[in-house]
């Protein structure tokens, strides 16, 4: 890694365990998501490998406003955006970092019908 610092140019090394690290630190705030938030749907969970990441993919079938509850008040996720999918679905992306860690969420759900 290269990085620059005023006039001068700073390198390192990301190790091995650099990279260990960054992925105890994901999995600890995964156990703590997963004990703070009772009630989420089935989410499968990936470990990032460059940093302290963790994204996860809502993989049951929810209507859009269950799915938003979800990613913006269980998780305490702030950035959040939507795009209009296919057959009247929605993809719904929201990210936040929590306890040092990027966490990003994403589903697919059906949008309601307006009455």
């Amino acid at each position: 890694m290269v990085h620059r610092e005023g006039s001068v140019l700073v390198t390192w090394e990301i190790t091995q365990a650099d990279r260990a690290g960054w992925q105890r630190q994901a999995v600890r705030e995964l156990a703590a998501i997963i004990e703070d938030c009772a009630g989420l749907p089935l989410i499968a969970w990936t470990v990032g490998p460059a940093g302290p990441v963790l994204a996860g993919r809502v993989t049951g079938l929810l209507a859009a406003g269950q799915a938003r509850a979800v990613l913006r008040a269980a998780l305490a996720l702030k950035e959040s955006r939507e795009r209009p999918g296919s057959g009247g679905t929605v993809f719904l992306l929201a990210s936040a970092h929590r306890g040092g860690v990027k966490v990003r969420l994403t589903a697919t759900v059906f949008e309601e019908e307006t009455q």
